[in-house]
């Protein structure tokens, strides 16, 4: 799917903040001078194209009290997909990553609390039998996303 001007500016506008009324898609789409049907059709078409995967908020689970965590795995060619399906059961997978070197899955944890990190982790190495890396944010960034025109 090639994005158009008015793609990009929906991707780099959904990015800020949703505000906050009754009808938030149609104030964007006001501010970006198109329709609301507009706008929720094109977000639409971009994922089902797999421009975007998934659209909803971002939490700070350290500040609730909880955890984030960086994963990583080396999972052999031949047993990815089932591995990789064992590690998306576990609901505390915020979203994973394929990556082509020794280290081929990366995923990140999200726990309610920061004992559950290990505790999930040692339930993927369970049933998975491979061992799970944890990489723990030593320093936040806020990198920004923005899309070219």
């Amino acid at each position: 799917m090639m994005l158009d001007d008015t793609d990009r500016a929906i991707l780099n506008r959904m990015q800020d903040d949703l505000p906050l009324t009754s009808h938030p898609y149609a104030a964007i789409a006001d501010e970006l001078g198109i329709e609301e049907s507009d706008l929720l059709a094109r977000l639409g078409h971009m994922k089902e194209d797999r421009v975007i995967t998934r659209f909803g908020p971002f939490f700070d689970a350290a500040a609730m009290g909880g955890a984030f965590c960086l994963c990583a795995m080396a999972v052999p060619a031949q047993e990815f997909e089932t591995v990789l399906t064992k590690v998306n059961a576990h609901p505390e997978v915020a979203h994973n990553y394929e990556r082509t070197h020794r280290l081929n899955v990366w995923f990140v944890l999200a726990t309610e609390t920061p004992e559950g990190i290990a505790t999930a982790a040692e339930a993927i190495e369970r049933d998975t039998g491979i061992t799970v890396l944890q990489f723990p944010k030593l320093q936040e960034f806020f990198i920004g996303f923005r899309v070219a025109a």
